[in-house]
């Protein structure tokens, strides 16, 4: 099993480009599939991204669609988002989350997560 940690958050102003990262521990960090998930104040977690083992497949929610791009390195078990055209709806605790089997949209089918990474907008 893995263990993730979140990290790459910060303030940004409307138009930004932020990386968030999500390093792993443990060797077993390229058969999981992975995700970024996220949390409004005051609203549900939220799917943003996930990836496939080996990184071929990505799935997108369609708010952060061709604005963020997750990818993966197994060689050094992290994972990135890159969110460019940041808006201030994307204000959130960003977490990384990892299962077996292929990624999905579902967060309650991801068992291991990392301790958030917080986005905020500044005005």
């Amino acid at each position: 099993q893995v263990q993730l940690a979140d990290s790459g958050g910060g303030l940004v102003h409307a138009g930004d480009s932020l990386r968030l990262s999500c390093a792993a521990s443990g060797r077993a960090f390229p058969i999981y599939a992975v995700g970024w998930f996220r949390r409004a104040p005051g609203k549900d977690q939220e799917f943003v991204a996930s990836i496939s083992s080996n990184g071929g497949v990505s799935v997108y929610a369609d708010s952060v669609k061709g604005r963020f791009t997750i990818s993966r390195d197994n060689a050094e078990s992290m994972l990135h988002l890159q969110m460019n055209s940041l808006k201030p709806e994307d204000t959130a605790v960003y977490y990384c989350a990892a299962r077996a089997f292929s990624p999905n949209y579902y967060s309650y089918e991801y068992p291991i997560w990392g301790q958030g990474t917080q986005v905020t907008f500044s005005s």
